[in-house]
């Protein structure tokens, strides 16, 4: 995750495989370390965003899991559409696939959970100290985030309707509830 405005890394991590899960970590963290800004401004991944069709524009309207808790948060979303706005992005990941791999190598890192550690301890703030730019006006953007429920906000929620008898049922398994008032 990166600031859009000083190229500024705050939040990188290597995952087997990206998903809502490690989006939401990301997301949380980043609040927690920075505090809230006002929007998000992100590719149209199915993390963020219901898309029916390829190339079709995103149902903003349909909220997956990462656009209720941002909801949740009073952040924005902002799908983005212009290939200015992708082309800075892939420019970004064209640096890090460069840099980051001959890095790991170099200092004979072998493991997920080591690559991590170097990510966080030393090749982010490098990585910010050379290529982050000064924002054009001081101060920052994010306010601090008071809210004392982030693992609520971010965690996966799922509605769901209790029937007659009190089961609900989640991923095909029924949850019998005792009967209360």
């Amino acid at each position: 995750m990166l600031d859009d405005a000083t190229s500024q890394v705050y939040y990188a991590q290597l995952v087997e495989e990206e998903s809502t899960r490690t989006v939401m970590a990301a997301l949380q963290e980043v609040i927690e370390q920075q505090g809230l800004c006002c929007s998000v401004y992100s590719d149209r991944a199915s993390h963020f965003w219901v898309t029916t069709r390829a190339g079709e524009p995103v149902q903003s309207h349909r909220l997956t899991q990462g656009g209720r808790a941002l909801e949740q948060l009073g952040i924005r979303l902002i799908p983005a559409y212009s290939p200015p706005a992708r082309g800075r992005m892939e420019r970004n990941y064209r640096t890090w696939q460069g840099r980051l791999p001959q890095e790991l190598r170099r200092s004979q890192i072998r493991s997920l959970t080591e690559a991590n550690q170097f990510l966080r301890q030393r090749y982010l703030a490098e990585f910010n100290q050379h290529l982050a730019v000064p924002a054009s006006q001081p101060g920052t953007a994010f306010v601090p985030c008071r809210r004392p429920d982030l693992d609520w906000v971010f965690s996966l929620q799922h509605q769901r309707t209790v029937n007659q008898d009190n089961p609900v049922v989640l991923d095909r398994r029924v949850f019998q509830i005792q009967k209360t008032r």
